[in-house]
C-alpha cells in the first residue's frame, strides 16, 4: 500500500522538444512533502518548467522508497522530517539510494539551518546532493537550479547553512580554518555552497587564476594537498562543516 500519487502514464516519453526543435532530456523527479499545501505549492512550482516532469507525489519515507523503485526518477525532492517518525528521514533516504540508486539525485528542503543536517547529508558523498531551506526557496528558478545541479552529478548548499559556520569556526583557535585568510575563508565558503572556480570568480569579482591560488593555499594549510583518493572539495567543505575540534585527518 503506498501513499503516493504517481503520474497515470507510464511511458511517458522521457525527451521533450528543446527551443530549437532538437529533444532536450526530461528531468523527472519524485516528490515527497507531508504537508498537502507545501506539496501541491512545490508542484505547482515545477509545473510549467518544460524540461521537468513531476512523476510521483508522496506523504512519506515508504511510499517515496516504492516510487523509486517503481518510477526510477532522476531526482527526488524531499522534505528532511515526515513519516513515520519526524525525525531526519530526507536524510536516511539520501544515504539509503547512495547505496541502492546512486544515480538519482536529492534535494532536501528543510525548515532547519542545522549544520548537523546538511554534514549528515554529505558523509555518504556530496555528489548528487542539495540542501535547500524552505524559506530561501521563494521562486521556481532556485529549486529549479538546485534540481538541474544534482542531477548533473553536482551539490548544492544553501547559504544560510554555511555563512554562519564561516564565522564560528574562523573564531575557534583550535580550527585549522583559523590559518585561513580573509579571503581564503570567503572562498572556503563559497565552495561549500557548491560553486565551480567559474562561479565563485563571478561572485567574489575575481580572476579564475586567483580563485584557483586561493584554493590551492586553503588545501595546503588544511593539510588536504597530497590528498588523491577523495575529491578535495567534499572534504575541504566536509572539515568545514565539521565540529570546531576535528582536525584535517
Amino acid at each position: 500500500m503506498t501513499n503516493a500519487e504517481t503520474d497515470t502514464d507510464a511511458t511517458a516519453a522521457s525527451t521533450i522538444a528543446g527551443a530549437d526543435g532538437t529533444p532536450a532530456l526530461t528531468i523527472r523527479v519524485a516528490l515527497a512533502e507531508d504537508n498537502l499545501l507545501v506539496r501541491e505549492g512545490v508542484a505547482q512550482l515545477l509545473a510549467g518548467q518544460r524540461d521537468i516532469e513531476v512523476v510521483a507525489l508522496c506523504d512519506d519515507l515508504d511510499s517515496l522508497l516504492d516510487v523509486v523503485e517503481e518510477r526510477r526518477p532522476d531526482v527526488v525532492v524531499t522534505d528532511i522530517r515526515m513519516p513515520p517518525t519526524h525525525s531526519d528521514e530526507g536524510i536516511r533516504l539520501a544515504a539509503l539510494l547512495r547505496e541502492s540508486h546512486p544515480e538519482v539525485g536529492v534535494v532536501v528542503l528543510s525548515n532547519y539551518a542545522e549544520a548537523g543536517f546538511a554534514r549528515a547529508l554529505l558523509e555518504s558523498g556530496c555528489e548528487g546532493r542539495a540542501y535547500l531551506l524552505k524559506e530561501r526557496v521563494h521562486s521556481r528558478t532556485q529549486l529549479v537550479s538546485a534540481i538541474h545541479t544534482v542531477a548533473a552529478g553536482s551539490w548544492v548548499m544553501d547559504p544560510m547553512i554555511v555563512e554562519p559556520l564561516v564565522s564560528a569556526r574562523s573564531r575557534s583557535e583550535r580550527s585549522p580554518l583559523a590559518e585561513l585568510t580573509a579571503r581564503e575563508r570567503e572562498v572556503l565558503a563559497e565552495i561549500a555552497e557548491g560553486k565551480s572556480n567559474a562561479a565563485i570568480a563571478e561572485s567574489l569579482v575575481l580572476s579564475k587564476r586567483a580563485v584557483e591560488k586561493h584554493i590551492n593555499s586553503i588545501f595546503l594549510k588544511l593539510n588536504l594537498s597530497d590528498v588523491e583518493d577523495v575529491s578535495k572539495r567534499v572534504k575541504a567543505t566536509l572539515m568545514f562543516l565539521a565540529d570546531e575540534d576535528a582536525s584535517p585527518g
